[in-house]
């Protein structure tokens, strides 16, 4: 009885993995042990926690980036970690459109915002990097604006006279890391209507 679950394990895996790759999902962040609990790795944890929702692991080594395949809002997705460091996430991304040929209206990033309060969230059809420059390599590297983001809010600085590059690869707090965590179910729902073509849905929901 085992072998034959076990069989029937690998054909149902063999079967999903034939369907083919249409859609992204893309957090951005720094890779390395320093970096994970750091402002700018939001997107790292949010897709961390989808990950987990949908049942996989994010670990194999492909784009230049850590990737898995799920479904997710009736599509089929690729998910990614860009392995580049923040400011050469469009290598990673646009390496991996072209290989499965998805528009960059089916790629959706997910990446802080230290314009918005800490768990704070916000979704946009497409706009400018805003400073962010994971947003700008995708840009540059894609050539279009025309993607779906979800940004979220990481905090202000302090300080004005502090330096940003020391915030953002700042650490956040136990108090601000709770809240952060309890606002990724809404990021996790809201790539979902996002994938399924819902994005003013998940704005009005979301947003705020």
């Amino acid at each position: 009885m085992d072998r034959l679950f076990e069989l029937f394990k690998r054909i149902e895996t063999k079967k999903e993995s034939s369907e083919p790759i249409n859609y992204i999902i893309a957090g951005l962040g720094n890779y390395g042990a320093k970096y994970v609990y750091t402002r700018h790795n939001a997107g790292f944890l949010a897709m961390s926690y989808i990950s987990q929702k949908l049942g996989k692991e994010i670990s194999k080594s492909k784009f230049k980036a850590l990737v898995t395949e799920c479904e997710i809002g009736g599509k089929r997705a690729l998910l990614m970690l860009p392995q580049t460091l923040m400011n050469n996430s469009g290598v990673a991304i646009k390496e991996a459109m072209d290989y499965y040929n998805i528009p960059i209206e089916n790629v959706l990033v997910i990446f802080d915002d230290i314009s918005l309060p800490v768990g704070k969230m916000r979704i946009r059809r497409s706009g400018s990097a805003g400073g962010h420059n994971g947003i700008k390599s995708i840009i540059e590297h894609t050539g279009s604006e025309n993607f779906p983001r979800i940004k979220i809010g990481v905090g202000e600085k302090p300080h004005p006279e502090m330096d940003l590059v020391d915030w953002v690869l700042s650490r956040f707090t136990e108090d601000e890391q709770k809240v952060l965590f309890d606002k990724f179910e809404d990021v996790y729902r809201s790539s979902v209507l996002i994938a399924e073509g819902k994005t003013e849905e998940a704005m009005n929901k979301y947003n705020g």
